[in-house]
């Protein structure tokens, strides 16, 4: 018996943008319920609630969001096949999936009015704030590159990533949460937000972006020479 074709890559990359898409809906959908069930509305989310920061509640949605990381890992580990495309796929899952989330509760609630929208992004370890084009500008880069890096591996022109440019790459990852997490802990305490930190957001951004295009330039000389 014949063994089965692998999808191409196009098709592959279909499945992985599909699986997150509808997975954006079922999130979207269970805010928009966790919304109307608390008395809450996007427009209000500030200053957050302490009721909803504490106890049960908070704990089951921490770990709605964790399971909701585990969930876009694991189809980028499925649609992988070393460690670098897994973590492509998986950017690329995650980045469709955002975008997705909000496209769809524009659709269930006429929210986001603007990019200019703030929304509470995250809640692990603190909340995470800002305004909802800078989740966007991070996912349209995720599935930029992650689409990239995912085709050179499949053309086996990356085969391995210098550890300079992942350290690069962590760094500027870290610098773009420390945008979003800046007001955490005044958000915890009733605060309104401050004005985003767009400085160090781009300042992530520019270096996780260098380090990516800098380990997909030395795929494509490595494979000239």
């Amino acid at each position: 018996m014949d063994e089965p074709r692998p999808l191409s890559f196009r098709a592959l990359a279909a499945v992985v943008v599909a699986f997150a898409v509808a997975m954006a809906y079922l999130e979207s959908a269970v805010v928009v319920y966790l919304q109307r069930a608390l008395g809450i509305t996007p427009d209000t989310l500030f200053p957050l609630r302490s009721a909803d920061m504490v106890g049960s509640f908070a704990a089951i949605e921490v770990g709605r969001e964790a399971a909701t990381i585990v969930m876009l890992a694991t189809i980028g580990c499925i649609a992988g096949r070393r460690w670098m495309d897994r973590l492509a796929w998986s950017a690329v899952a995650f980045g469709a999936w955002d975008i997705a989330y909000y496209g769809w509760l524009w659709v269930f609630l006429g929210w986001p009015h603007s990019p200019l929208s703030w929304d509470v992004l995250f809640l692990i370890p603190v909340p995470w704030a800002g305004p909802v084009w800078a989740p966007l500008a991070v996912s349209v880069a995720l599935i930029g590159f992650g689409l990239a890096g995912a085709r050179e591996v499949a053309a086996g022109r990356l085969r391995r990533v210098g550890i300079r440019n992942v350290a690069l790459a962590a760094a500027g990852g870290v610098v773009v949460v420390l945008s979003f997490c800046l007001d955490g802990p005044s958000l915890m305490s009733g605060a309104l937000p401050a004005p985003f930190a767009w400085p160090v957001f781009m300042a992530g951004m520019v270096i996780a972006g260098s380090a990516a295009g800098a380990a997909l330039r030395d795929a494509r000389r490595a494979s000239v020479l």
